[in-house]
């Protein structure tokens, strides 16, 4: 039973380890992806010119950061369109033109100038790596203090207890914090 325990138990870890790690690789797999089509759009897309509707900034309270939003509209194809930017590195102004790249398969789709792609992309890929890095962690730390506890805590083996011969013919009471044997 011990064994099948203790079998069970690295198997956790490990499955923490690479599932962690998996997850913590996720986030940068799709923003290498994310900076490749940007790339992409950038040399096949249709070039436009978009316009700063607004600017939202929502307070995140206590809990998060704030975070800004940028609302585009712009036209391709004698169609006028409407898309959110999310404001990470650039936050241009409401009224400000800004050059983009547009999917011609899909004209929601776009770069700007300042390489932000449309939409908030990568959201969930980033609270999956947040995951990933926790079970990463607590997979180590568990796998490590197994290994330290097997190498320094000896295996227990019962001793035989030494007994003492009584004195006044009373019985051994044993040790503790107080002397039960001694007369007053």
């Amino acid at each position: 039973m011990i064994i099948r325990r203790s079998f069970l138990i690295r198997l956790a870890c490990v499955l923490l380890v690479v599932g962690g790690g998996a997850l913590l690789w996720l986030p940068f797999h799709t923003q290498m992806e994310l900076d490749d089509w940007a790339v992409t759009l950038r040399e096949r897309g249709t070039p436009a010119r978009a316009v700063v509707v607004d600017q939202v900034t929502e307070s995140g309270g206590n809990r998060s950061p704030s975070s800004s939003t940028m609302y585009f509209s712009y036209e391709v194809d004698g169609r006028t369109h409407a898309q959110e930017v999310a404001c990470f590195e650039v936050c241009r102004a409401a009224g400000a033109e800004v050059s983009i790249w547009v999917n011609p398969a899909d004209p929601g789709d776009f770069v700007t100038d300042f390489g932000q792609l449309s939409g908030h992309r990568g959201r969930v890929q980033g609270v999956l790596g947040v995951v990933g890095l926790a079970a990463l962690g607590v997979g180590v730390v568990l796998a490590l203090s197994g290994i330290r506890r097997r190498r320094v805590t000896p295996p227990r083996r019962d001793r035989p207890r030494r007994v003492e011969p009584a004195t006044g013919g009373r019985g051994y009471v044993g040790r503790g914090k107080r002397k039960r044997n001694v007369r007053p």
